[in-house]
This record gives C-alpha cells, sequence and structure tokens, in this order.
C-alpha cells in the first residue's frame, strides 16, 4: 500500500530501539527521509545505519536527551523544517502514590507533555505554512485505563492528551494532522523492566510474571514494534487526513469498552 507520503521528512524521538525504532523503519519503508533520536550514540548509529541499507533513505541522527531545553535545540537545528513529526520519550518510573514529590513530577512532565509540546510548538507553524503536516504523539493506554503503579505516566500523558485534543483541532485547517498512539504492552525493554519489577514483587520468576500478565490480554501476547511502527506510519498516511485529535489504541483488546 503506497502511504503517499514517500520523500517527506521526519523526526523521530527516542528512536534507536523500541515503538520509537519500529515507527521509524515503517516510515523509511514508506520512502520517509528520517531524523532520529536517542541519548544514547552507539545503539543510534547502529539503527541509522540498518535503516539506511535496508530502505535506502537519508538518516541523520542527533544523540541528545529530548527532554533537556538543550536537546530539543540540538534536535531541532537538524531537523530543520520537517513534514512529519512522532513525538516519544520513555516513561517515568513505576511506584506507589507515596513515592512521588514535587521534583518526581516536574520530571514527568518535562519528558512526556513539555518536551512533546515545545517540540509540536517549534514544529507545526511551518507545517501549516505548507499545507500539510502529520504529527503522532505516542503515549500509554494508561490515559484511557490508568495503571496503578505508573501515576507518574498516567498524569503527565493525560495532560499531554487534553493538550492535544484543543490543539489538534485549531491547526486542522491548514493540513496538519496531530493525533495520539496508545501502546498497551508491547515487547519492549520497558516491559521486560517492569515484568521484573513485578517478579521480584511477588517472589515469582520472570516468566511466570510475564506469563500472567499476558493472561489477562485478549491475544494472549505482547505486540510488536513492527506492527506498532505501521500504525504509526498509516497515521502518517495521506490517508489520514480526516483523522483529527484521535486516542488510537494499540493493546490488544485489554481495555474492555463498547466505546
Amino acid at each position: 500500500m503506497d502511504l503517499g507520503i514517500k520523500g517527506k521528512r521526519a523526526l523521530v524521538c527516542a528512536s534507536s530501539k523500541g515503538l520509537g525504532r519500529g515507527c521509524a523503519e515503517a516510515l523509511a519503508e514508506a520512502g520517509v527521509n528520517l531524523v532520529i533520536n536517542a541519548r544514547g550514540s552507539e545503539a543510534l548509529e547502529a539503527t541509522a545505519q540498518h535503516i539506511r541499507n535496508t530502505y535506502g533513505v537519508s538518516v541523520e541522527t542527533v544523540a541528545c536527551d529530548v527532554t533537556t531545553q538543550d536537546g530539543q535545540a540540538q534536535l531541532l537545528e537538524v531537523a530543520g523544517q520537517v513534514d512529519i513529526l512522532v513525538n516519544n520519550a520513555g516513561g517515568p518510573p513505576p511506584g506507589m502514590w507515596t513515592d512521588w514529590e514535587r521534583d518526581d513530577f516536574i520530571a514527568a512532565l518535562d519528558a512526556n507533555m513539555l518536551t512533546p509540546i515545545a517540540l509540536i510548538k517549534a514544529l507545526v507553524p511551518c507545517m501549516m505554512e505548507r499545507g500539510w503536516g502529520r504529527v503522532v504523539n505516542i503515549t500509554s493506554r494508561s490515559v484511557k485505563s490508568p495503571l496503578d503503579v505508573l501515576g507518574l505516566s498516567n498524569s503527565a500523558r493525560a495532560g499531554l492528551t487534553g493538550y492535544v485534543a484543543g490543539m489538534s483541532r485549531q491547526v486542522a485547517s491548514s493540513g496538519v494532522v496531530i493525533n495520539n498512539l496508545l501502546p498497551g504492552s508491547h515487547a519492549t525493554d520497558r516491559i521486560a523492566a517492569l515484568d521484573k519489577g513485578a517478579s521480584e514483587k511477588k517472589g515469582v520468576s520472570v516468566d511466570e510474571a510475564r506469563n500472567a500478565r499476558q493472561a489477562s490480554n485478549p491475544t494472549r501476547r505482547d505486540g510488536t514494534a513492527e506492527e506498532f511502527g505501521h500504525t504509526c506510519a498509516f497515521m502518517c498516511s495521506q490517508y489520514a487526513g480526516y483523522m483529527i485529535g484521535q486516542n488510537v489504541l494499540l493493546d490488544g483488546g485489554e481495555f474492555n469498552s463498547t466505546l
């Protein structure tokens, strides 16, 4: 299927591995030239070379912490004017409601709410001037169904969701489409860390913790970065022009709701 975005330019944040990499590879497969980012340069450069060799697109890299102002400045300088922005950042640590102080919430807001907003504000105006643009914010299924141990993530990502709900409708007439993509449990380092934490808390093996978690999902498995990435690529395609301000849940049906 031709997504109609060959030759476009995309910035994909936190994309050396996991869901961000899945998105970068799916966009590259569609012919999109990339700027990719991660904090560690070694994994980032390896991913960039793999994408170049596999898909034949241009890939520029920026090794920085995108949640900091200096990191954002570095990234925006290299990115320039892009057609597609995929916002992504690792989630804050799990814990109990009694664990978190003001500084913990500020860090979570910086990473999972204020950073994507800053990049949107920096890059969307040029998209509006050109009459075409796509923004996909990778958030979490916890926006729809909060996870008790992820209170920091629940809070910050809900804030971003509220922001996008309003501003996405303000820019839609300019041809800029902004939506959120909500992952459930996918086979990534993040879910592996959560399984490890659950195994230690419950005194069971990591395999037992993972199997127990997967048993509650209708698919009885975790999602893959590949299928997540191709969903993202569709949301960036020419066919998504009438999808405005939506929260697309990709969780294997774990969130149980009619609507």
